[in-house]
């Protein structure tokens, strides 16, 4: 649907646009820094298990923030100015990592940089809901996560292009430009909203039950054993280290992994924006299904896989693809059902879903991994993938049960 004499769709109004760019320039800031932690850790007289401990930190408080910031985002105001200082404050706290002098000041800066990121997400969705009619939900997250996933492609390559340039502190400190003209563009994306209507203020609590009574109780169980099978991608980049080593060597299989990595999010950025058109025309739970499918095709080839550049490179495809379908569909399916007086609660549970989901799906499969094998990891995570297929399954026929007349 478009506006008469206008080239652009109704959807994709200032504030869409504003919020896509905000998402694109963070993660092009954030990334930076990240990519660059391990160096700096290690120039600081730290160990792998030393970087472990603060990202694991971090990550924890992080989720705990989400739910801080679903509280916030219920209310209008609030969501606005925790949007607008969460973007603020990451990259100055990210960037300062380059200045200090101390491991401990570092592990600071990054868990508290952390925490303000899963602060400002649930606002950040709950706004772009604000911005986008309710039949244009799934193509608005579907451009937020395309640019997000923009940004995870391009920070890393302009991490090394700084380092080349400049030095390790200088990169990381230069990484608050990008993050600085992210909070331009929610600024901007926040002045073009359409006026709220003044609410009175609440205390401040995250609304758990009206959440999971307007129909999405069975499908954040779905949503929940998803994350649970979600890990993180730097073991899907081990599994391909270690099947590759024997025959191209230690360098050349972390240099191929790397590639590999590369093509998941080149097709988890190119599935976003179509999977958003999908969840428009019929509906999310059909789409998270695809990505959902998509994860388990790709576990299944990382359990069985030899060292087969090409087929390995499916599998990152294939679970590229699965990121890109799944949170596009997650976001979508929380801002059509979500009551809009506790839609930011709802987004907070969902990041809160999200977050300790993949904590606890690298956690437990990095065990099994060590204590049995690889192959029992990747089965154990595909068996997370059938519980949410199956859950997807009966919230849909619960949704059909709810729209059919009754006679």
């Amino acid at each position: 649907m478009e506006r008469p004499g206008s080239t652009k769709p109704s959807w994709f109004t200032p504030s869409v646009r504003g919020i896509g760019a905000a998402s694109l320039l963070s993660d092009l800031g954030h990334e930076i820094p990240t990519a660059l932690l391990p160096r700096l850790i290690t120039s600081l007289g730290g160990s792998p298990a030393v970087l472990g401990v603060i990202e694991g930190i971090a990550d924890g408080l992080a989720g705990l923030a989400r739910l801080a910031g679903g509280a916030l985002a219920d209310d209008p105001a609030r969501r606005r100015a925790t949007a607008l200082g969460g973007y603020a404050s990451v990259p100055v706290l990210s960037g300062l990592m380059g200045v200090v002098p101390s491991l401990w000041q570092v592990a600071a800066l990054r868990t508290a940089a952390w925490t303000a990121r899963g602060l400002r997400v649930p606002s950040r969705n709950a706004l772009l809901a604000d911005a986008t009619p309710s039949e244009a939900y799934g193509r608005a997250y579907g451009f937020e996560r395309m640019m997000d996933n923009l940004g995870a492609i391009g920070g890393p390559i302009l991490a090394l292009v700084l380092v080349a340039a400049f030095s390790l502190r200088t990169a990381i400190l230069i990484s608050i430009v990008p993050g600085l003209l992210a909070t331009v563009a929610i600024a901007y994306a926040i002045r073009r909203l359409p006026a709220s209507e003044p609410r009175p203020r609440r205390p401040l609590r995250l609304h758990v039950r009206p959440v999971l009574r307007a129909g999405l109780g069975r499908l954040m169980f779905a949503i929940s054993a998803f994350e649970l099978g979600n890990v993180a991608a730097t073991l899907l980049i081990l599994r391909a280290q270690q099947l590759l080593a024997p025959s191209v060597g230690v360098d050349g299989a972390t240099r191929t992994a790397l590639l590999l990595y590369t093509g998941y999010n080149v097709a988890a950025t190119l599935a976003s924006s179509p999977a958003g058109h999908v969840v428009d025309r019929t509906n999310p739970r059909l789409v998270l299904a695809v990505g959902v499918l998509a994860f388990l095709v790709a576990y299944g080839i990382f359990a069985v896989s030899g060292p087969s550049e090409p087929i390995l490179l499916a599998a990152f495809v294939l679970a590229g693809i699965g990121i890109g379908c799944a949170e596009t569909a997650e976001h979508a399916a929380v801002a059509t059902a979500a009551p809009v007086d506790v839609r930011g609660s709802a987004f907070g549970l969902l990041a809160a879903v999200q977050s300790f989901g993949n904590l606890a799906a690298s956690g437990v499969a990095g065990l099994i991994w060590a204590a049995v094998s690889p192959e029992a990891a990747f089965a154990y995570i595909g068996a997370w993938m059938l519980v949410s297929l199956a859950g997807l399954g009966i919230a849909q026929t619960a949704a059909q049960r709810r729209s059919s007349p009754r006679r």
